[in-house]
């Protein structure tokens, strides 16, 4: 259900803007992603399991609200992280 360090290192490396950078919304958009993503698997056998149900109601209306806050900021920054991360069908 959670990602590993291994795992979250790459993340950040990948969509971070500068070595080092963990707090910009793209890395924290990713790193939501990657939570959203693994416990949706979870679900898929675990479908009584409200309690992380309501985790990731609360993670993905925290993606929702940075994803929003990147819109209005920078349009550009927030279409490549959408093609990126591929959340827009």
């Amino acid at each position: 259900m959670t990602i590993t360090a291994e795992r979250k290192a790459e993340v950040i490396a990948e969509h971070a803007l500068e070595k080092g950078d963990t707090g910009s919304p793209e890395v924290q958009v990713a790193i939501l992603t990657e939570r959203i993503t693994n416990l949706t698997e979870h679900f898929k056998g675990h479908h009584k399991d409200n309690h992380s149900r309501r985790g990731l109601l609360m993670m993905v209306n925290k993606r929702r609200s940075l994803l929003d806050y990147l819109r209005k900021k920078d349009e550009g920054r927030y279409n490549d992280l959408i093609a990126k991360l591929g959340l827009r069908k």
